[in-house]
């Protein structure tokens, strides 16, 4: 599918052509990864990540103790 660069602002941009949106579920405001390689433009939807994707990623060597911000104050006091 043949596509035009054109200026946006500053700089350049891209229509992506409808039939494509409807296919990978692309709307106004959706985030796309952009990278190049080996001389090409490749841009994939980046899923949102769930709670328990973001989960998954800690480990026992990353994951932290807990924070102490002193003794409750104000409201907290209950």
């Amino acid at each position: 599918m043949e596509a035009k660069i054109q200026k946006w602002g500053n700089s350049l941009g891209i229509r992506i052509p409808i039939g494509i949106t409807k296919e990978l579920s692309l709307k106004n405001g959706s985030i796309v990864d952009i990278s190049e390689n080996s001389n090409q433009i490749v841009i994939k939807p980046k899923k949102k990540r769930t709670l328990e994707d973001l989960l998954s990623l800690v480990t026992d060597e990353n994951i932290h103790g807990e924070f102490d911000f002193g003794k409750p104050v104000g409201k907290e006091i209950l």
